[in-house]
């Protein structure tokens, strides 16, 4: 995402956050986030799927709602406008070819206005066939879960994503030889499929709550945290967007300082940092330890600046919207073991993984008819979620590897800090700075050192990465 969009989209958060609360303003959203998919939605080199792509994250979120919904009542005279704005701007978009105009937000040609049309009866008969239906609902949210992660695992598995892209270039009379894996670059995919998988969970457990369509899809597909989350719970979010104070000054101050730290992070620091930072290329330049060293430091700072500073920049349009998003990063190259690390970093994404995976498989070991020894059912909780935390950034052994990487130095802390217990405290404060000194050393190059798979496509380069490191050389 350039400066010049980000700076577009912070102008939107400041004029839309002056209209006075209420549902014109909550559909003063939609328009403008349903817009944004459009927008910032990466070209893709098959033909319209530029155009297909954030019109399936509309229906996915439409038909979820569905799902979710517990009001009984008419679809239509509840959330006519919330619908009508949405077809409106899909049907202008994919007509402005035929009517002869040229939209900046479209990268290549539309679908017909015809498929178009066919596509959004589909949905609204889907939709009103879901709201309609008094069952419990179970079975429709399961196959929606197995529906996201199925999209989820196609985008993610570079062999399933190349197949993908090929059956559709096919299908649009292209040729498929230059066809690749990153052909399908879905905007925001990897945050939208969890606040939906959020919300059908809750949905099968009975934890919902009434939400009209309009505060769902601004929920949803919210503007300034498209591009790098955070993952936020759906009720939370809504409180805010019910509130009716307008923003003050002082928060006005507050988003803009941190619109502008996010800015200087993002385009200075760690932009500045990827000239010199680990990646593929870099890596097979390299053949000094030194280098390496500088080269991982360089990339262990640049992917926090980075993604600290896509999240300072959503929290600040956030707050300017009157929307309080919550926190991501808390000082975590700062923090003294892994625990602490990952409680502080990506915060959002940790919490949905303890909320979802790690507290469930916790429980069901426990309670399972032969319990496991607590160190057992430790290291299982905590490598399986890391394994699945490495795996929603990618389906590569790299990140599996990255995933054991972390599951088994939370394991090793956690044994360690229960061995510390029936161990006499440190009674020196000097001592105790020393250690905490120690430690935040430690924490910081295991974090560093599992970037490597990280950073770096496939194992034999991480490998030569590692043997240089540890000034084993390097082939």
């Amino acid at each position: 995402m350039t400066i010049t969009t980000l700076l577009i989209l912070v102008a939107a958060a400041l004029l839309l956050g002056i209209l006075p609360r209420g549902r014109a303003r909550t559909l003063a959203y939609l328009s403008a986030s349903v817009l944004a998919i459009f927008i910032l939605q990466p070209v893709v080199p098959i033909r319209g799927m530029d155009f297909w792509l954030p019109t399936t994250t509309l229906a996915l979120t439409v038909l979820v709602w569905s799902l979710y919904r517990t009001r009984a009542g008419s679809v239509w005279r509840e959330n006519w406008p919330a619908i009508s704005i949405l077809v409106g701007i899909v049907l202008i978009l994919a007509a402005g070819r035929n009517l002869g105009l040229d939209f900046p937000m479209q990268a290549s040609r539309t679908p017909s206005l015809l498929s178009v049309i066919l596509a959004i009866l589909c949905l609204f008969s889907g939709g009103v066939f879901l709201t309609l239906s008094r069952k419990d609902g179970r079975i429709a949210c399961s196959l929606a879960v197995v529906i996201l992660l199925v999209l989820f695992t196609v985008l993610k598995v570079p062999a399933l994503s190349l197949q993908a892209s090929q059956l559709l270039r096919s299908l649009n009379q292209q040729s498929i030889q230059t066809a690749s894996s990153l052909d399908l670059r879905w905007l925001g995919f990897s945050y939208i499929a969890f606040r939906l998988l959020h919300v059908l969970r809750d949905r099968q457990t009975g934890r919902t709550f009434p939400v009209s369509l309009d505060e769902f899809i601004v929920y949803v597909i919210f503007f300034p945290t498209l591009a790098a989350g955070p993952i936020d719970r759906l009720e939370r979010f809504i409180k805010d967007l019910h509130v009716e104070e307008r923003v003050s000054s002082s928060a006005y101050l507050q988003a803009g300082w941190r619109i502008l730290l996010g800015l200087f992070k993002k385009f200075v620091l760690a932009d500045s940092l990827a000239m010199i930072s680990l990646n593929a290329s870099n890596a097979t330049q390299v053949t000094a330890a030194g280098w390496t060293w500088v080269m991982l430091y360089a990339y262990a700072c640049q992917i926090f600046f980075d993604f600290s500073g896509y999240t300072d920049l959503a929290l600040g349009m956030g707050q300017l919207l009157g929307v309080k998003l919550p926190e991501n990063f808390n000082r975590p190259l700062s923090r003294t073991n892994l625990t602490q690390f990952w409680n502080n970093w990506h915060m959002t994404l940790t919490q949905w993984f303890r909320a979802y995976f790690f507290n469930p498989l916790t429980r069901s070991l426990r309670t399972s008819r032969c319990p496991l020894p607590m160190s057992a059912m430790i290291l299982i909780t905590q490598v399986s979620t890391m394994v699945l935390i490495g795996l929603w950034h990618g389906v590569t052994w790299n990140f599996v590897l990255w995933g054991l990487w972390h599951g088994a130095g939370l394991f090793v802390h956690n044994r360690w800090a229960e061995w510390r217990k029936t161990r006499p405290a440190v009674s020196s404060p000097a001592v105790q700075r020393l250690l905490n000194g120690v430690s935040l050393l430690a924490t910081f190059h295991y974090v560093a050192l599992g970037w490597v798979f990280f950073a770096l496509p496939d194992l034999s380069s991480s490998l030569r990465i590692f043997a240089l490191l540890f000034g084993g050389g390097g082939s």
